[in-house]
């Protein structure tokens, strides 16, 4: 055997050996290769994997946790008009105890029909205590209005009231001292209902002094004129109708 010989075997026992790995399209698979072609086709099924699963699912995802923002949004919406609600029958509920402790401070019909007697009890409240021959307080005249009560419409309790009260006016006359008279108009002051004291005037009382009487002892009577204004609130359906005869007028 030459040394030619020995080449031509040696290269045909080469050629054998690498023929050993697979051969596909004239390629053969040598151990980097199919490492390589492992490797794309691993990053092809992730690639895959990601549009075909993930993807959806992390949109699906997104979608759940938007209706969660959106449901959780909802709840602290309700729970704020429960809040809401609770606050504002708080004040509808604050407003009508005001709106009554206003309404306590007018008159009413029941406060005009007792008027008479309750005035009448204060005039005569300071005489029990007073000797047979002092000047006593005496209520004189008491004359209520012949209109009535009459709304309230001229702007002299400010413009706000107007045709929302009515008034009832009653002349009154009182004699007695001066200390009794102001006691008496202390008094009036406070009485349950809200009167007003109008067009007050005091003159002296000229007595004839007769000789069979006891002389009087004590501060000079004297005679006291005022009109006593007592205001009730209108109800809706007097307000309507004040306000109906305002417009045509």
């Amino acid at each position: 055997m030459t040394f030619s010989d020995e080449m031509n075997f040696e290269g045909g026992e080469f050629e054998e050996e690498s023929s050993a790995y697979p051969v596909v399209f004239g390629i053969t698979f040598t151990p980097m290769i199919s490492g390589v072609l492992i490797g794309v086709l691993g990053l092809a099924g992730a690639a895959y994997m990601l549009l075909n699963f993930v993807m959806p699912a992390w949109e699906t995802f997104g979608q759940k946790q938007g209706t969660k923002q959106e449901l959780e949004t909802q709840i602290e919406q309700k729970k704020a008009s429960l809040q809401n609600v609770d606050k504002l029958n708080a004040e509808l509920a604050e407003s009508k105890r005001q709106q009554s402790q206003v309404l306590a401070v007018f008159a009413n019909e029941k406060t005009l029909d007792t008027l008479l007697i309750d005035l009448n009890r204060l005039v005569e409240a300071g005489n029990a205590q007073l000797s047979t021959n002092a000047v006593k307080a005496k209520l004189e005249k008491f004359a209520p209005s012949s209109e009535g009560t009459q709304p309230v419409i001229d702007g002299s309790l400010g413009p706000e009231v107007d045709g929302k009260l009515k008034r009832s006016t009653t002349e009154i006359i009182i004699s007695g001292t001066y200390e009794q008279t102001q006691s008496i108009l202390r008094n009036i002051e406070r009485l349950q209902p809200l009167l007003i004291v109008k067009d007050y005037q005091s003159t002296l009382v000229i007595e004839n002094i007769e000789e069979d009487k006891p002389r009087r002892v004590g501060p000079t009577p004297i005679n006291t004129t005022f009109k006593l204004e007592a205001l009730v609130p209108m109800n809706p359906e007097e307000i309507a109708a004040a306000q109906k005869e305002e417009s045509q007028e």
